[in-house]
């Protein structure tokens, strides 16, 4: 029997992984999921898991239940926070439950994002002011992505949420 894993194999282990409750990840496993899709671990990715738990929080939904739709400002260094975003709400573009705004965001904001359930009702809608980035870069100045990680998970004051109908 060959020890090389099959292709169904693998699909059934990404899918035990993805599986696993937000809520059991570790600020490691963060790191090292946020790396593996977008890439790299700045301090943008910690910024949209932090903004997706607190929406997974506060609408107490399951797994694969929210829509995300996110509106881009072009200003902005990147659209990072999305990655983060999606892999603590557990949306994807693959299920339609990630979008990008054909609007763009204010002038004054890097993002704005919309979640709500995916089964309509009340949602949540974060702003990430563009005065935001200064404090970012800063803790990108630092390579250590746990650095990055817990930096982010203690600020204050990155992102502004408020209720939308």
């Amino acid at each position: 029997m060959s020890m090389v894993p099959s292709k169904l194999a693998l699909a059934l282990f990404g899918s035990l992984i993805v599986s696993v409750p937000a809520g059991a990840e570790t600020a490691e496993e963060w790191v090292r999921l946020g790396a593996r899709v977008h890439g790299g671990y700045g301090s943008f990715i910690p910024v949209g898991i932090k903004i997706g738990l607190d929406a997974v929080e506060r609408l107490k939904a399951e797994p694969r239940s929210l829509t995300v739709l996110y509106y881009d400002n072009p200003k902005a260094p990147c659209a990072c926070f999305a990655d983060g975003i999606a892999i603590a709400t557990r949306s994807s573009f693959g299920q339609r439950t990630v979008a990008l705004a054909a609007e763009h965001a204010p002038a004054d904001q890097a993002a704005v994002i919309v979640i709500r359930p995916r089964k309509g009702g009340e949602g949540l809608k974060y702003s990430i002011p563009m005065s935001s980035l200064p404090r970012l870069v800063e803790i990108n100045k630092n390579p250590d992505p746990m650095f990055r990680h817990n930096e982010v998970m203690k600020a204050e004051a990155l992102y502004r949420v408020e209720k939308v109908k």
